[in-house]
């Protein structure tokens, strides 16, 4: 049998669905995918639109069993999902779980229609899900405290360095390989921290738990990290942070604010960027849906920057309250841009003219070569369907 993980709800979760499936956002310490993978104890193929599945591949048999992306994972799950037989479907409510097929070559649309007559069985427990790209930062405190349990059980943490201090040490795991440095004030009191393998925290630094620093990810000296944030594998991150989740390989190195926010992978941040996430007359805060071309509701008082893929902004930007950039903009400039950026946008609130292709991939190539990675034929591909279907910037 095959486990496939087929999107929901991915048009409520763009920009960053432009370049993923939803099973590969981050929100905890893990992807959507990885839990799912943990929890089942097998790898997963994708179900998802027809120009990501030649980087995301479906991977299917005459035997498979499809999970939904955007649920998140557990042990009770998975052997819900694994009682299912051929033709059945597991639901709570109006939410589809999984279903079981021996259908193999379907594409997402097609898959949607054939399980819709499908005999449901209704999960009598709690079930959570990504419905709408802020449910990235706002289910991050949840995520993480699950995912700790998940990826910490039964093991023992290093050893905590001496010349640090911490509150809460039992809610606190040090992978072999991660180090912290003197001065650091670590409060696990009020969320549990993960510091993942070969990860660093420099002098001074100060966090608030929730907190998942992830491989190979580095928290700047002195800075001020507020939970319940995520910090992604390969990402370099400083000044104040609050309730955010970086994905993986994305830069905010240096002083700045950013809070209830989601950065993307391959990102960033220049000098003193600062991204409001409060209206100044605490009203609830609307998000522009690039889906639906307007203006929706998020039922929030705090937002903030939701950046995709490959976009960078110069020292001193300024972004208002839910502003929402696209994939591989490069943007700068001392006054606020647009609250929606469109994919492959270049210039400042003054003038947005449209990044040229082979340029921004040269970009991304040489920042992905700082980190010994490059993109595949496939990613570019996936990338040109991006830039050529894009809303083009306003000039």
């Amino acid at each position: 049998m095959k486990y496939i993980l087929f999107d929901d709800s991915r048009h409520q979760l763009l920009p960053f669905t432009h370049t993923r499936p939803v099973a590969d956002i981050r929100c905890g310490i893990l992807t959507m995918r990885d839990r799912w993978e943990k929890c089942l104890k097998h790898p997963t193929g994708t179900l998802t639109e027809n120009y990501l599945q030649q980087v995301f591949p479906v991977n299917s048999s005459n035997d498979n069993l499809y999970i939904n992306g955007a649920v998140f994972g557990n042990k009770a799950l998975a052997d819900a999902v694994n009682w299912l037989k051929e033709g059945q479907k597991l639901v709570k409510g109006a939410l589809v779980i999984a279903a079981r097929l021996t259908e193999s070559d379907l594409n997402i649309s097609e898959f949607h229609a054939l399980i819709n007559d499908f005999p449901a069985h209704d999960y009598e427990g709690d079930v959570y899900a990504l419905k709408n790209v802020w449910d990235i930062f706002a289910m991050n405190d949840r995520a993480i405290r699950g995912d700790f349990e998940l990826v910490t059980k039964g093991r023992k943490s290093a050893a905590i360095p001496a010349d640090i201090i911490v509150t809460g040490k039992e809610h606190l795991f040090i992978e072999e390989g991660a180090n912290i440095y003197a001065g650091c004030i670590i409060n696990a009191q009020t969320g549990p921290v993960y510091i993942g393998n070969g990860a660093e925290i420099l002098e001074g630094s100060m966090i608030r738990g929730p907190l998942a620093l992830g491989e190979q990810a580095v928290i700047k000296m002195g800075a001020k990290i507020y939970g319940a944030t995520t910090i992604g594998p390969g990402c370099k991150t400083g000044g104040e942070i609050n309730n955010s989740v970086f994905f993986a390989n994305s830069n905010k190195s240096h002083d700045g604010y950013i809070g209830n926010a989601v950065i993307g992978e391959w990102c960033n941040l220049g000098a003193d960027t600062n991204c409001s996430n409060l209206k100044n007359n605490y009203d609830e805060i609307n998000i522009w849906s690039e889906h639906s071309n307007k203006l929706m509701p998020t039922g929030l008082t705090f937002c903030g920057l939701m950046m995709g893929d490959h976009s960078k902004c110069g020292i001193n930007t300024m972004f208002n309250t839910a502003t929402v950039v696209g994939v591989s903009c490069n943007i700068y400039g001392g006054d606020f841009p647009e609250k929606f950026v469109p994919s492959f946008s270049w210039g400042s609130s003054r003038r947005m003219i449209s990044y040229d292709f082979n340029k921004s991939m040269n970009t991304a190539s040489r920042m992905m070569a700082r980190r010994g990675m490059q993109l595949s034929e496939q990613e570019i591909g996936m990338y040109r369907y991006i830039y050529e279907n894009s809303k083009k910037p306003k000039v």
